[in-house]
């Protein structure tokens, strides 16, 4: 990568802003854009040039996206107005957004035509490591463009692995999105399990979390649901899609997923009540509506 050169950054929610600030904090020249005036005057503040999408076009050599869904994606690339009518020849594009192979295939295809490269390259770490820059990355695309790439996946994350062709990366974000998800709904389960039979949650928690059962996902929720804190680092609207996004390109693909099939339709409960905007550790809500118990911590 040249030093010199301009990096867009398009999508600066929960995950989008940490990220974009870690960049500019490895000394990385930002053109930003969001729909978001407050957040943009955010990157400003930390260093970033407020862009449109014309002008990240035409100025980056790097274009990073991270937004709620594919359909976004494909209209802030291909839409009236968007990046690729003013992309140069040679420019990288690196989607990070979740989103289906489908997607990231058409988005690999019709920058193709233009003289651009395109990566799929969604992350798993949440806001947590987005915040303190160790994101994982999980990449699609042609090895050339990674290779070109790595110094700046580098500045916002620890880890990043070439999977394979394009959409490779958005199928392994989907197959990450299964285990998290199932296991957050495991998780729900159990603890309600311990509630409803009248054994603290947190005791069942530190007894069980150095065995097998113990994982990373445990270890980040289970905590913020014996505190009832639901402030979203993964949002239950973003999960909700991706489960979504799991079932639809199973159905295409004629794949199995009962299990997933089954967790979107809880998750569609939640939708119902009106719990899209909670964290995804929100899905013990669903288990606690079912016994009538809420997890909580016992007396100390």
């Amino acid at each position: 990568m040249n030093k010199m050169s301009k990096v867009g950054f398009i999508g600066l929610g929960i995950m989008g802003s940490p990220m974009a600030k870690q960049m500019i904090s490895k000394g990385t020249e930002l053109l930003v854009f969001d729909i978001s005036e407050k957040a943009v005057s955010e990157l400003v503040s930390a260093g970033a040039t407020a862009s449109s999408l014309a002008e990240i076009g035409q100025e980056c050599d790097f274009i990073f996206t991270i937004l709620p869904n594919g359909s976004i994606v494909k209209s802030t690339l291909f839409g009236e107005g968007g990046v690729a009518k003013h992309i140069k020849p040679g420019t990288v594009v690196v989607d990070m957004s979740s989103v289906t192979p489908v997607d990231s295939k058409y988005c690999y295809d019709e920058l193709r035509e233009l003289g651009a490269s395109f990566l799929d390259a969604p992350v798993s770490g949440g806001e947590p490591k987005a915040i303190d820059g160790t994101l994982s990355f999980m990449v699609g695309g042609d090895e050339e463009a990674f290779t070109k790439t790595l110094p700046l996946f580098y500045q916002m994350g620890s880890s990043a692995v070439l999977v394979g062709e394009s959409g490779s990366g958005s199928t392994t974000k989907l197959a990450n999105q299964i285990i998290v998800n199932l296991n957050i709904a495991a998780l729900g389960e159990a603890l309600v399990f311990a509630m409803k039979a009248g054994v603290d949650p947190e005791k069942v928690f530190m007894a069980i979390r150095g065995g097998l059962a113990g994982s990373a996902v445990m270890e980040a929720k289970a905590p913020m649901i014996m505190n009832r804190n639901f402030k979203p680092g993964g949002k239950l609207s973003i999960n909700h899609k991706d489960i979504k996004n799991v079932v639809d390109t199973a159905h295409e693909l004629s794949i199995p997923v009962p299990m997933s099939a089954q967790l979107f339709e809880v998750m569609q409960g939640l939708k119902v009540r009106g719990l899209m905007d909670d964290d995804h550790g929100a899905l013990v809500k669903h288990f606690e509506l079912l016994a009538g118990v809420e997890v909580q911590k016992g007396e100390k």
